[in-house]
C-alpha cells in the first residue's frame, strides 16, 4: 500500500496573507474576488477571502478592499485610485500601445514589452507614468533604456498638459513612459530569480508585444507556476514589424549607450535629492528588481 505523502502546500490563510502582503508591497490593495484570482497557489473563491478577513489576524476589508493592517488608514485613498482607474487607464492603453508599436519600429533588438505597474494592475491615477516591462537581444539593456527614455521624452512633449506628482513631475514635460525592467534574452532562460514576488510581477503585467516569447520565458521557468499556477496572458498582444535592420544595432553600441544612460539616471536621482518620497520609491523599485536594475553598483 502506498504511503501518503504530506500536503506540503501553504494553507489558505497563508496563501491570502501572503498574496496581500506582496500587493501592499506595491501601495495598493484588491477586492476580495481579485485577490482570489491573483492568490498564490492559485485561484481562490471570494468567500474564502472573506473567511481568511472574518478571523481578523492580520486583514481587514476597508472599502471593499481587502488590507493589512498596516494598510486600513490609507484604504479611502487606496480605494479612490481604483475607482479613478476605470477612468484613465482606458485613453493611456491607448496610448501606450501606440508609443509601443513605435519603440519596436524603431528598435528591432526590442522582443517583447509588456505593461507593468499601476496601468496593469488596476489603480492607475491620472499623475501616473506608464512603466514597461522590457525583453531584449543580448548586449541590448543599456541601449534600449537610452532608446525608451529619448522616445519618452519626444512622446511627453505632446502631452505637457497631463498632470503630474513628486513622481512623474519633469522639466519640461511630464515622464510618461519608464523602464521598469529590462531583460537580456539570456537572462530569461533561465531566470536567476523564480522567487514569488517575481512570478507576482509577471502575473499582474500585460504583454502587449511579443507575446510568444513571454510565453517561452514561462515554459523555461517552471517555478513561477508553481507559485501562481494561473500565470498566463490573453491573447491581446499587438504585432509589430521593425522598420529597420537588426544589423542597424550591432552589440558595441550598448557600451557608449552605457554611459549615456547612466549619466541621465544619476542626474535624475541629484533632482531628486530634495524629494524624499520621489528617492524612497526609486530606491523601492531598484530593490524589487534586483539583480536587474541598471547601473547597480
Amino acid at each position: 500500500m502506498p504511503i501518503a505523502r504530506p500536503d506540503r502546500r501553504p494553507a489558505l490563510r497563508e496563501r491570502v496573507e501572503a498574496t496581500a502582503a506582496l500587493v501592499e508591497r506595491r501601495g495598493y490593495a484588491l477586492s476580495p474576488e481579485r485577490l482570489g484570482q491573483l492568490c498564490l497557489g492559485g485561484p481562490v473563491a471570494a468567500a474564502e477571502v472573506l473567511a481568511v478577513v472574518a478571523d481578523g489576524h492580520r486583514l481587514a476589508l476597508r472599502e471593499g478592499l481587502v488590507v493589512t493592517h498596516r494598510q486600513a488608514e490609507a484604504a479611502p485613498a487606496i480605494a479612490a485610485r481604483a475607482r479613478s482607474h476605470a477612468l484613465h487607464a482606458p485613453p493611456w492603453l491607448a496610448v501606450t500601445r501606440r508609443f509601443v508599436r513605435l519603440l519596436v519600429r524603431l528598435n528591432p533588438y526590442v522582443l517583447g514589452v509588456a505593461i507593468a505597474g499601476s496601468l496593469a494592475s488596476g489603480g492607475f491615477a491620472a499623475p501616473d507614468d506608464v512603466d514597461l516591462n522590457l525583453i531584449v537581444e543580448d548586449g541590448h539593456r543599456h541601449l534600449a533604456y537610452v532608446a525608451l527614455n529619448l522616445l519618452g521624452m519626444a512622446h511627453a512633449l505632446r502631452h505637457r498638459s497631463k498632470p503630474v506628482d513628486v513622481h512623474s513631475r519633469r522639466p519640461l514635460a511630464p515622464r510618461l513612459m519608464t523602464a521598469n525592467l529590462i531583460l537580456e534574452r539570456s537572462q530569461c532562460f533561465p531566470l536567476a530569480r523564480q522567487d514569488p514576488a517575481m512570478a507576482f510581477e509577471l502575473l499582474v503585467s500585460r504583454p502587449i508585444h511579443g507575446l510568444e516569447t513571454w510565453r517561452e520565458l514561462l515554459a523555461a521557468n517552471p517555478r513561477l507556476r508553481e507559485h501562481f499556477p494561473q500565470l498566463d496572458w490573453p491573447d491581446e498582444a499587438i504585432v509589430v514589424r521593425p522598420w529597420l535592420p537588426a544589423w542597424a544595432f550591432p552589440r558595441g553600441l550598448d557600451r557608449a549607450a552605457r554611459l549615456v544612460g547612466e549619466a541621465g539616471w544619476r542626474w535624475m536621482q541629484w533632482t531628486r535629492r530634495r524629494r524624499p518620497e520621489a528617492r524612497a520609491r526609486v530606491a523601492y523599485v531598484r530593490e524589487t528588481m534586483r539583480p536587474y536594475a541598471l547601473f547597480d553598483r
